[in-house]
């Protein structure tokens, strides 16, 4: 069904029509998002274009949260304190240091290991060259 571009009114802008290519094209630059995802939008919430905004922000929020490690929840830190294999006092530590990204937490729990792992052969250099000396 062809979009009627003699109705110009409010009704025929808050409805997005699929069939027509411009359309699809000026809602999927509007949204920033790929006509795929539009398409999909769509069809799971409708022609409006209101719910099909709705539901596009809702997906990118979603999506965001994913890798964001919220410390006021508790099955978050337990999940987190798990993944990277540390007890909460350390997560919560190195989140505040790193931020709440948990690719960020991830960067400075490995730098963290390196910088340990560092000293510990500088330590151990020393105690080698002590007793050869003595």
């Amino acid at each position: 069904m062809a979009d009627d571009k003699t109705k110009r009114g409010g009704a025929d802008r808050k409805l997005i029509a699929l069939t027509e290519k411009y359309e699809v094209a000026y809602w999927s630059k509007k949204f920033k998002v790929t006509p795929a995802k539009l398409k999909y939008a769509v069809k799971k919430v409708g022609h409006s274009a209101r719910k099909v905004e709705d539901y596009i922000k809702l997906q990118k929020h979603r999506a965001a949260d994913k890798s964001r490690i919220a410390l006021s929840e508790a099955y978050e830190v337990r999940y987190w304190s798990k993944k990277f294999k540390i007890t909460p006092a350390k997560l919560k530590a190195a989140v505040a240091a790193a931020g709440h990204s948990s690719k960020k937490v991830e960067a400075y729990l490995t730098a963290q290991k390196a910088a340990k792992r560092k000293a510990a052969k500088k330590s151990a250099k020393k105690t080698t060259k002590r007793k050869k000396a003595g």
